[in-house]
């Protein structure tokens, strides 16, 4: 199968969709990202790499950076944080506080706003610097350790997060936060910030293409059922209130996050990663969604 050859079709199919989607600019700092952009990455577990377009082009990877803390919080606290998070679909937007509510400050999975906020709490109960932590964590899984903060994207969230910081006051009312959420949400915004292309997003991934280890090297990040587990969140929670309709289309697990990345993972074959700045209502990028349905469209390649 050629591969390149496929994700060059996919590129050129996928140009009219590209001036579609709206960037998220209510974070200002990514409001004049080039809706225009479009790049796509596979990494096999094999070592096969391919790329096409502004693949090598950084951007910041927001809500993807969930699916790592949450492989963190899982190293340091095993089971133990589903006593804390739920693992079921919201059906309410990522940045909803209505549940809450009704709920008693358990978020309903980690990879909802409030779910990355308690799993962040989690950390920072672990570890005296969850910022340095997890940017080494990630560093280690892309194998790259030139990867960085984005510092003026970290400083613009926190300066029009309100929502984000009623929903740390209001998971503390609750009694589920035990740090301050100023520390929590100091932490939060950083790694939302991070910076990534997509080669390094589908190198980050290949751990859960191959049952919780690094390909290179055999390290064990996660427990083989751990990995499961995982790549069952994401296919059920990982794209906002769209799971339904993303898991019918491209069959696979995804984490996307709005700033226009997602990261999607063949289990036992591959990690890819698409990154278009556009989003659809949803938050999810509008041509990488269309890419990703064309790619397990055009290979035969899916979990289904």
């Amino acid at each position: 199968m050629n591969i390149l050859k496929i994700l060059e079709e996919i590129q050129a199919e996928i140009q009219p969709l590209l001036e579609d989607g709206q960037v998220a600019d209510y974070i200002p700092e990514l409001a004049h990202i080039s809706p225009s952009k479009f790049g796509m990455a596979v990494l096999t577990n094999e070592g096969e790499q391919f790329q096409i377009g502004d693949a090598a082009e950084l951007f910041s990877i927001q809500s993807i950076s969930k699916l790592f803390t949450l492989t963190l919080a899982m190293q340091l606290d095993g089971d133990s944080i589903w006593e804390r998070i739920g693992r079921e679909p919201s059906g309410t937007a990522y940045n909803s506080l209505v549940q809450l509510e009704y709920e008693n400050g358990i978020p309903r999975n980690p990879f909802i706003n409030a779910g990355a906020l308690v799993v962040t709490d989690i950390i920072l109960s672990h570890l005296n610097n969850a910022q340095e932590t997890v940017l080494e964590f990630i560093r280690k899984l892309a194998n790259n350790e030139n990867l960085a903060f984005d510092l003026a994207v970290a400083r613009s969230e926190k300066k029009t997060g309100y929502r984000n910081i009623a929903l740390a006051n209001f998971i503390k009312s609750f009694g589920n936060l035990r740090n301050e959420p100023e520390q929590v949400l100091d932490a939060y915004f950083h790694h939302c910030s991070l910076a990534m292309n997509c080669v390094d997003l589908a190198r980050a991934g290949l751990f859960l293409a191959n049952k919780g280890r690094l390909p290179w090297n055999k390290e064990e990040i996660v427990k083989p059922n751990q990995a499961k587990y995982i790549e069952s969140l994401m296919l059920t929670c990982g794209t906002y209130d769209s799971v339904g309709d993303f898991a019918y289309r491209v069959g696979l697990p995804g984490k996307s996050g709005v700033g226009g990345g997602i990261l999607a993972v063949m289990p036992g074959e591959f990690s890819l990663c698409v990154w278009s700045p556009g989003l659809n209502e949803n938050g999810n990028s509008l041509a990488g969604t269309k890419a990703l349905e064309l790619f397990t469209t055009l290979t035969g390649i899916s979990v289904f």
